[in-house]
């Protein structure tokens, strides 16, 4: 046996092995807002508060188009359905995951609640806003993701995005990201466990 068997194999013939909580069942949680809204932040924070995965759909594009293949409509979906099928995967494994994603369209909003029920949990759906229109204009000025080969969004990007919002059809939370992030985050955690 070697040293790391023999380190854990008296805390599991104990019984006192490490347990992944059981005080919430696997989820999906999908996180909705026009770029810049604050919606990463919250999923990130979230993400770190529940133990869950955060798949994010812009970096995945990116790393679409550093293969050579350029930007288009299509890079956009396929990204969209990478993450969808992470998603599902992690989901079948019990896992909680925060999708964050723009999901302007329900037929982005359809993929993710494909993915809930392929894998039979439940989906909260979280909107994020950012009510203050000088405000969220700063935020998107003056954001650097770090995201290699994705360039920021302009004014005019979000402004068009607005434009091409479908209307919501299932129940959501609505967060304003002008409020305080800890106050955001603790009113989504109390409806994703309600």
């Amino acid at each position: 046996m070697n040293d790391l068997n023999a380190r854990f194999k008296p805390a599991f013939e104990s019984g006192d092995a490490p347990r992944v909580s059981t005080k919430m069942c696997p989820m999906l949680v999908v996180l909705s807002g026009l770029p810049a809204s604050g919606k990463s932040t919250i999923a990130d924070e979230l993400g770190r508060r529940l133990r869950a995965a955060v798949l994010s759909v812009d970096p995945i594009e990116a790393a679409i188009w550093r293969c050579g293949i350029a930007p288009s409509f299509e890079t956009g979906v396929a990204a969209y359905e990478v993450a969808v099928v992470l998603a599902e995967q992690q989901l079948r494994l019990g896992l909680s995951v925060i999708a964050d994603a723009v999901n302007a369209l329900d037929i982005a909003r359809e993929m993710w609640r494909r993915a809930a029920r392929l894998a039979a949990v439940p989906a909260r759906t979280i909107e994020i806003i950012c009510s203050d229109v000088e405000e969220h204009r700063h935020r998107l000025v003056n954001r650097h993701r770090n995201i290699d080969g994705y360039p920021e969004p302009t004014w005019d990007d979000v402004i068009a995005r607005r434009a091409e919002w479908d209307e919501w059809q299932e129940d959501r939370l609505v967060l304003d990201s002008i409020e305080p992030l800890n106050d955001n985050v603790d009113r989504a955690l109390a409806y994703i466990r309600g």
